[in-house]
């Protein structure tokens, strides 16, 4: 298992204004004064943003009936998984988190200033978000070194791995304590500002597709184009 501490997150207002579900282009030509919103919050949040990531990778040693077997009993299964896990020979278990020091901040203001508040809660959506790409991004990097292929990111809640099973499956093959991050009863993950995805890697992996696929909000989404 593996820590990771350091991280150069390089977030800009617009992520921020998009991760409040807000178009930039449209917000800066109406609302300059949510832009300027945006813009404090980064500048207070950023700071107390605490990215870190703990990851597993393990051998695959076999996939029947849905069902992933990883080396030391570990299990992962649903039907998102199988279908891009055919071909891989190992799997990484992804685990992101910024932290709660933000997290208090926008709850607290948010109790005097409702618009800075989801401001700041937006400049964490951001920075979780960055860092699980960041994270993607090297495993991606070290595949490739390996001459291996690499899945896209699967989280549970997408299409075919349902949270109640995927996440679960997650954190019984990680110490997420370790990066001080909890799952509660109803799935809801502590700090909320953290990630979870798992990659399949293998030299004969046919890689392909893109996460919005399999998003459940693809149909309705305003930025797919965005993520192509």
């Amino acid at each position: 298992m593996t820590v990771l501490e350091t991280w150069d997150l390089r977030l800009d207002v617009d992520v921020v204004l998009r991760s409040q579900g807000a178009d930039p282009a449209a917000i800066r030509k109406r609302s300059p004064s949510l832009v300027e919103s945006a813009e404090r919050a980064l500048e207070e949040g950023n700071p107390l943003l605490q990215p870190r990531v703990i990851a597993r990778r393990l051998f695959i040693e076999d996939l029947h009936h849905e069902r992933v077997k990883l080396e030391g009993d570990g299990r992962l299964s649903g039907g998102l998984i199988a279908q891009h896990m055919g071909g891989a020979q190992e799997v990484v278990i992804v685990l992101c988190t910024v932290g709660e020091a933000l997290e208090r901040r926008a709850v607290d203001i948010s109790k005097e200033d409702a618009v800075y508040g989801l401001a700041l809660d937006g400049v964490g959506s951001a920075g979780v978000e960055a860092l699980a790409n960041a994270a993607c991004a090297l495993f991606e990097e070290e595949a490739t070194k390996e001459d291996c292929q690499v899945t896209i990111p699967l989280s549970p809640g997408m299409v075919g791995w349902p949270i109640e099973q995927g996440q679960p499956q997650i954190f019984d093959l990680l110490d997420a304590g370790e990066i001080g991050v909890r799952l509660t009863e109803s799935m809801m993950m502590v700090p909320r500002k953290s990630l979870t995805f798992v990659l399949g890697i293998g030299k004969e992996l046919i890689a392909g597709g893109r996460t919005c696929d399999y998003c459940s909000l693809k149909e309705t989404c305003r930025y797919r184009d965005h993520y192509d």
